[in-house]
C-alpha cells in the first residue's frame, strides 16, 4: 500500500477500532432504511446513460492537490452537475484529509436527485451500513486497502442493503481480486499510488481484461474531452472526475465537454479465464 493510503486507512481504522456502535443494530437499521427508502441504481445510471456517462465529484481539497474547492455549497455544485448531464454524484464524506462530510453528501443528493457515490475510505461493517443510513447509492471499496475477506464480506453486506459497490483498483492482481468477489462495478484508478503519476496506459491495459458484463468506470488523470473520448474509446462506460470539474469556471460546461462520447465494446470474456 503506497504511504499516503496507508496513512489515510490507518486512520479510519483507527476510528473503526474506536467505534462501540453493535454491529448487529447498525444492519438491522441500515436493512430498515433500505426497506423505507429503495436507492436510486448507481451503475444501472451509468450504463443506461447514452454514451459516456460522468460521475462528477463534490471534492473540497485533495491531499495531494490541497484546496481545490474548500469553500463549496454542495447544493449548488450537485445542481450545476445535473444541469451539465452528470449521471451520477460522488461526494467526498472523509473529514480529516479531503474536507468532506456526510452533510455535504445530503445537501448534494437533495439538490440534484441523482444516484450518489459515498466517496470514503470503507473498512468496516460500520462504514457500510453509515453509507446507507446516510442516504447514499453506492460505497466505495477500495482492494487495495482491503484484505480478501474484508472485500468479499463487505461486498456482499453492500448488497444485502440494496448498495452498489464501485471497488477500485490500480492493477491487473488488484482487478483479480475485485472479479473473485463477485464486483460487477469496478473503478479503474489511473493515478500510481506511489508516485501520484496518471498512467493512461494503464487504463487500456485493464479495460482489456474486464467481462464485459462489468460496468467500467475510469478514475483520476481526466483533464479534458480527448482524455473522456481515449478512455470510452478503450470500452469504459464511466469516468469519475473531481478536480477537473470542481475547479471550473462553468461547472456544468465542464461536466458537458466530458460526456456521450461513443462506448467501444469490450470483448466478452470469462473471468474464469484470468
Amino acid at each position: 500500500m503506497a504511504p499516503f493510503l496507508s496513512e489515510i486507512v490507518a486512520a479510519h481504522r483507527h476510528l473503526a477500532a474506536r467505534d462501540d456502535r453493535d454491529p448487529d443494530a447498525l444492519v438491522a437499521s441500515a436493512q430498515a432504511a433500505a426497506l423505507r427508502a429503495p436507492r436510486s441504481p448507481f451503475a444501472e445510471a451509468l450504463r443506461a446513460h447514452e454514451g459516456l456517462a460522468v460521475v462528477a465529484e463534490v471534492k473540497r481539497r485533495s491531499p495531494s492537490k490541497g484546496p481545490l474547492a474548500a469553500d463549496l455549497d454542495p447544493a449548488d455544485v450537485a445542481g450545476a452537475y445535473a444541469s451539465g448531464g452528470a449521471a451520477c454524484l460522488s461526494v467526498l464524506t472523509d473529514e480529516e484529509f479531503f474536507g468532506g462530510s456526510r452533510a455535504d453528501l445530503v445537501a448534494a443528493k437533495t439538490a440534484a436527485n441523482l444516484p450518489v457515490l459515498r466517496k470514503d475510505f470503507t473498512v468496516s461493517v460500520a462504514d457500510v451500513c453509515d453509507t446507507r443510513l446516510m442516504g447514499a447509492d453506492a460505497v466505495l471499496l477500495i482492494v487495495a486497502a482491503l484484505g480478501d475477506g474484508e472485500l468479499v464480506a463487505l461486498h456482499a453486506l453492500a448488497g444485502s442493503l440494496g448498495l452498489d459497490a464501485l471497488v477500485e483498483v490500480h492493477d491487473e492482481r488488484e482487478l483479480d481480486r475485485a472479479l473473485d468477489a463477485g464486483a460487477s462495478l469496478v473503478g479503474v484508478n489511473q493515478r500510481d499510488l506511489a508516485t501520484f503519476e496518471v498512467d493512461p496506459a494503464r487504463a487500456a491495459r485493464l479495460a482489456a481484461r474486464l467481462p464485459s458484463e462489468v460496468v467500467a468506470v475510469a478514475e483520476s488523470g481526466i483533464r479534458g474531452p480527448d482524455d473522456a473520448r481515449r478512455l470510452a474509446d478503450a470500452g469504459y462506460d464511466a469516468v469519475l472526475v473531481g478536480e477537473t470539474v470542481v475547479t471550473a469556471p462553468d461547472r456544468a460546461a465542464a461536466v458537458r465537454a466530458l460526456r456521450g462520447h461513443r462506448v467501444a465494446a469490450r470483448a466478452a470474456h470469462l473471468h474464469a479465464a484470468h
